[in-house]
């Protein structure tokens, strides 16, 4: 079976990479994701991650806290994520290269839109840090426009719970679970799949979303390879 798609954007939250600790990175999750990612690599695909940074920080939940103060700190927080997933991947054997939208030439190259794309070309995984650069915009966000700037395939959203429901799993047992659905539906349900900036973003630049869980990791292999995993996000179902 050939590959379902040739370049991918992926989406990590910061508390993926936590596991159960809830704080800070977990090695074990880290070298799991790792060793998928390589195996991805391996196949041909071509990789641009993006990470949060809620592990760290939670810019929205600083009491009091100056907004744009707040996000500053959580553009950091994901270089730290980034960092430690380019040093997981590099001791595998994948070349990667981290790129920042502020500017910190001594640990990460700024990003350039063709330098990124050239990258990929090369069969570089490349992981976008620091959001879109600016307050007001979350990583999801940064995920889209960066998926939209690359000419991504398709986003893939791994979260900490494996598919799209009408309602709160946790809190509702009879949650129902969608296979597809599309982007109007999510905003007009108010789903939370992403914040409704991000969702727009893909629906208007009609790129599709897969939403899985990332606490198994091997999640990542079988979409690529068509798997019906999780739920499936476009602007037509």
């Amino acid at each position: 079976m050939g590959l379902k798609y040739k370049r991918i954007m992926l989406k990590i939250s910061g508390e993926a990479l936590s596991g159960d600790k809830g704080i800070g990175i977990d090695t074990s999750i880290l070298t799991e994701i790792s060793d998928k990612l390589k195996a991805a690599w391996e196949m041909g695909v071509e990789i641009g991650i993006v990470v949060g940074g809620g592990n760290f920080w939670r810019g929205r939940s600083s009491s009091g806290m100056d907004r744009t103060t707040a996000d500053h700190m959580g553009m950091l927080a994901t270089v730290m994520n980034a960092l430690a997933l380019q040093d997981a991947l590099e001791s595998r054997g994948v070349p990667t290269r981290v790129q920042t939208a502020l500017d910190m030439p001594r640990i990460a190259e700024p990003y350039i839109r063709r330098r990124a794309v050239r990258h990929l070309e090369k069969k570089r995984v490349v992981i976008f840090a620091c959001g879109t650069g600016n307050p007001y915009f979350s990583t999801d966000t940064a995920a889209v426009l960066r998926a939209a700037e690359i000419d991504s395939d398709i986003i893939l959203l791994a979260k900490n719970v494996d598919a799209v429901y009408d309602s709160d799993p946790k809190l509702n047992p009879e949650a129902k679970k969608f296979e597809k659905i599309s982007f109007y539906e999510v905003l007009q349900r108010q789903l939370g799949v992403m914040d409704s900036t991000a969702t727009s973003l893909c629906m208007d630049n009609n790129i599709p979303l897969l939403v899985f869980s990332i606490k198994n990791p091997e999640n990542i292999l079988k979409v690529l390879n068509g798997e019906n995993v999780g739920t499936f996000v476009a602007r037509e179902v």
